[in-house]
């Protein structure tokens, strides 16, 4: 019987939501054995940071530390908020070590992250990185060192957007109106996701210039002023729902389209009738709707914010980047009710 080779990963900026995520999902995949846990403080547990996972994981929480990292693993998922994220990457690339970052610092070029993020201390690694949507870049992942894990609101728009953009009458205004989850607002407590203001509201916010949109624009290969996005809260922990809205032109059946473009992605799943936040949630999923009246398509695009907008896109991508099957570990059973 042979006994498949463990492969050493690590996980820096184990203290938020993803990278709760992330450890859920590592601690028992069969291939990655999780080497390294790190956040900026260290000195405690794993069981203890995050106590839903007391009896199940007690390694070690370090403080995060570039050569301990190097010397104890072979892939590095960086779980930390932009500017924070590129420190590590250029060293820990230096020293042979694959890196999947799911913060926004890789994702696009440097003239757009400075727009709308801040000052780019690493741009030589920008050109070496890799988008991380399998539907869009499987091929490249397979053979990136570093991978720009995708943001929340564009893995949703974009599954969405992508088998129509031939059809779009060109110059068109996108209009995507998505709701997601408090959990992604992070899990540092702010006036705007407080209790008293979430529960029982629902609101925009950052209208039409969030950092997501020029993600959105720049990977579907339009410009910035084609985008109309606009974010809402809603009063859930999880999910995502994306609504969007394009004009279209020629003759075709937007369903079998839909169906046809994804027919051979195991995370994609198309509907007939109106996708839901709850039947992906826990998941990889991304949940597709589409509804054509006239020369308009209704995109109805569902995601877990947490995993398919985050930690378990950057598993899927670590299991392609190392050759695994490519949803080793990943849950496809949805929290449900």
């Amino acid at each position: 019987m042979s006994v498949t080779k463990k492969i050493k990963v690590g996980i820096i900026g184990a203290s938020g939501y993803t990278g709760l995520e992330l450890l859920k999902t590592l601690t028992y995949h069969s291939t990655f054995l999780l080497s390294y846990v790190a956040n900026s403080e260290g000195g405690t547990s794993v069981d203890k940071l995050h106590p839903s996972l007391t009896s199940i994981c007690a390694l070690e929480v370090k403080k995060a530390d570039v050569e301990e990292c190097a010397n104890s693993c072979e892939l590095v998922f960086l779980a930390l908020p932009h500017k924070t994220a590129m420190a590590y990457v250029k060293p820990l690339l230096a020293k042979g070590i694959k890196v999947v970052d799911l913060s926004a610092d890789y994702r696009l070029s440097q003239d757009i992250y400075e727009s709308f993020y801040t000052s780019h201390t690493d741009v030589e690694n920008l050109q070496n990185a890799v988008y991380g949507l399998p539907e869009l870049n499987r091929e490249a992942i397979k053979k990136a060192s570093l991978i720009a894990n995708p943001g929340c609101f564009p893995t949703s728009a974009i599954l969405g957007l992508l088998p129509f953009m031939d059809k779009r009458v060109e110059g068109s205004q996108i209009i995507i109106d998505a709701k997601t989850g408090v959990s992604g607002a992070g899990k540092k407590l702010s006036e705007s996701t407080h209790f008293v203001n979430v529960n029982d509201n629902l609101f925009a916010y950052n209208p039409l210039m969030h950092r997501h949109a020029p993600e959105i624009a720049d990977k579907l290969g339009i410009d910035f002023d084609e985008v109309s996005f606009v974010p809402h809260l809603v009063p859930v922990t999880r999910g995502m729902l994306s609504s969007i809205y394009i004009q279209v032109e020629g003759k075709f059946d937007a369903y079998d389209l839909l169906k046809d473009y994804y027919k051979s992605e195991p995370s994609v799943r198309i509907f007939n009738q109106p996708v839901d936040m709850k039947n992906v949630a826990g998941t990889n999923f991304c949940d597709i709707y589409v509804k054509r009246k006239n020369n308009t398509l209704f995109i109805s695009s569902s995601i877990d914010n947490l995993q398919r907008g985050a930690s378990s896109q950057a598993v899927v991508n670590a299991n392609i980047m190392m050759g695994l099957r490519e949803l080793s570990g990943v849950s496809d059973i949805a929290y449900v009710p």
